[in-house]
């Protein structure tokens, strides 16, 4: 299903343009900001505008803000923007059926990601107004609560919770409200499941190929260990051959770790791959109550070593990172050449 002679998106010229320039910026944590506002139920649940259809709370649903507190979404992704932003990630990671079922909203997966795309796109030319950068928006994609490779049962290791037509369908929609939100970018993120990821490419080429376009693709996995693997088992090497199908605008790594414990699996990873490499680490590992302690200077110190070193070509921020790491770390980067890709 993946048909490379659809048109390419208007986003992807100038996207390309600019990482030959310089290291493009990615957006922080969604998370560590919505965390900052205090908000309780009635906030998650809305004024009533939008009608939910569940009964179970929605504290903790952060999606759900891009149709209940817009705004509040809206600023954040501005925050992000303004500190040095180039691409912003959609409030989307958890808009997938599989995932919103814990919320009694699957009916809603379409609202969820068209609002998604459509509060970053506001973020984004505001941004532009203010200073005249162009943004870009990036359709977020999570990894489902599940694992298609993997038993959740130890007493049945052929068991599987959900089957890959089950994610495609699911990452199907999910896409394709992105698509009609107008998302200039598809990212599938935090991968710790490569058959996962494989769902959610396939899924997005069929996106794709119903609106007639092709969007730039962004695959990043998650290293989950000092292993150096992936929670299903891949080298981050094997990982790349596992989605060099695809094309991607870029491969990387994000979460799980901090930048320092990344650093040799993004050099592995930046040693084989033929697309751009993009990195976004936590701030650190999280201390005993969950929280992240590593500062902007910390964070962007070491991101500032990847580039230096010549391994990337976006960078940016996962869990506990803020608009001040983001603006740290575009500063560390700004002397430094993005990296040469070779054919």
């Amino acid at each position: 299903m993946i048909n490379f002679s659809l048109p390419d998106a208007p986003s992807l010229a100038p996207l390309r343009k600019l990482a030959t320039e310089r290291i493009v910026i990615l957006d922080g944590a969604m998370g560590t900001q919505v965390q900052t506002l205090g908000l309780g139920e009635e906030d998650f649940q809305g004024d009533g505008s939008y009608d939910l259809k569940s009964d179970l709370p929605q504290k903790g649903n952060n999606d759900l803000l891009s149709l209940t507190q817009p705004k509040a979404i809206e600023d954040i992704h501005f925050s992000f923007a303004m500190a040095g932003a180039d691409i912003m990630e959609t409030n989307t990671f958890s808009s997938t059926t599989i995932a919103q079922a814990d919320y009694g909203l699957e009916h809603a997966v379409h609202d969820l990601n068209v609002a998604g795309a459509q509060v970053a796109r506001r973020a984004a030319e505001r941004a532009e107004a203010e200073d005249g950068r162009k943004r870009y928006v990036a359709g977020a994609v999570g990894p489902t609560n599940r694992t298609a490779s993997i038993s959740p049962d130890v007493n049945d290791p052929g068991y599987r919770a959900v089957t890959f037509n089950d994610l495609r369908v699911a990452y199907g929609e999910q896409i394709r409200g992105l698509i009609a939100g107008g998302a200039d970018i598809i990212l599938i993120e935090t991968i710790f499941d490569t058959l996962n990821a494989k769902a959610a490419i396939f899924a997005s080429f069929e996106g794709f190929a119903e609106a007639g376009v092709r969007l730039p693709v962004m695959i990043s996995g998650t290293i989950t260990d000092a292993s150096g693997r992936t929670l299903s088992g891949q080298t981050p090497t094997a990982f790349w051959h596992s989605v060099m199908h695809a094309r991607p605008f870029t491969v990387g790594l994000n979460c799980a770790l901090g930048a320092e414990a990344m650093r040799p699996h993004l050099a592995e990873l930046a040693s084989v791959s033929t697309s751009l490499i993009c990195a976004y680490p936590n701030a650190g590992l999280p201390n005993a109550f969950g929280q992240y302690d590593e500062t902007p200077e910390q964070t962007a110190a070491q991101v500032g070593g990847f580039a230096r070193e010549g391994l990337v070509n976006v960078v940016g921020g996962c869990c506990g990172t803020t608009p001040d790491h983001i603006r740290a770390l575009a500063d560390a980067v700004a002397p430094f050449a993005p990296r040469e890709v070779s054919a």
